[in-house]
């Protein structure tokens, strides 16, 4: 490794990514000229349009580093909130009930002191602005994620000449369309079948 690419990875994060990706998006320009050159090997057929669409799917799994980076920092909150929680409702159980219940009575008023305590401090919990916050970038963060996937996807099946998720979704849907309606038709000849019969 060089002195520059040692520096670069002794950088911050954000800097460290940047150097990645600008490396990353060189190399797929490189098969990308490559691939459009005729005596090519990947000149002909599906790999192709695989290597001509390489780009876009570096830059997607690029940006998918990125945004995992931020779903793990925003899940990794979201644990510590309910774990910190859970010991302080246990720390407080703890210390409203006996150490060894004796009897079946006071076997259920330790679970009812249990509930209301966990009920209690879960609810707080789940009600404040930080949680709030949080669970909804965490929520943010994984709608992302799903989208570059879904691009990604999308390229792999049109270098494959395919159809992408949404036209597959849209024959579903008109699938089952058809499928109710064939159901009504039947079901109405079934009620004429009945009154020629009578």
């Amino acid at each position: 490794m060089t002195s520059n690419s040692s520096e670069t990875l002794d950088d911050s994060p954000s800097e460290t990514t940047e150097y990645y990706k600008h490396l990353s998006l060189f190399w797929t320009d490189i098969i990308h000229l490559m691939s459009s050159k005729p005596q090519a090997l990947t000149s002909i057929g599906p790999m192709r349009a695989f290597a001509s669409n390489s780009k876009k799917i570096s830059t997607e799994l690029i940006e998918i580093n990125e945004k995992l980076f931020e779903f793990n920092q925003y899940m990794t909150d979201y644990y510590k909130q309910l774990s910190t929680t859970w010991g302080i409702a246990q720390k407080k159980v703890n210390l409203k009930v006996p150490e060894i219940p004796h009897d079946v009575e006071q076997i259920e008023s330790v679970k009812r002191i249990w509930i209301d305590i966990f009920d209690n401090d879960f609810t707080e919990l789940f009600d404040s602005e930080k949680f709030g916050n949080n669970y909804g970038n965490l929520v943010s963060k994984e709608l992302e994620l799903t989208k570059h996937w879904n691009n990604i996807t999308n390229v792999i099946l049109q270098s494959a000449n395919l159809p992408n998720k949404e036209e597959i979704d849209e024959v579903y849907k008109e699938i089952h369309s058809l499928k109710k309606r064939v159901s009504k038709l039947e079901l109405k000849l079934k009620k004429e079948e009945r009154k020629s019969v009578n």
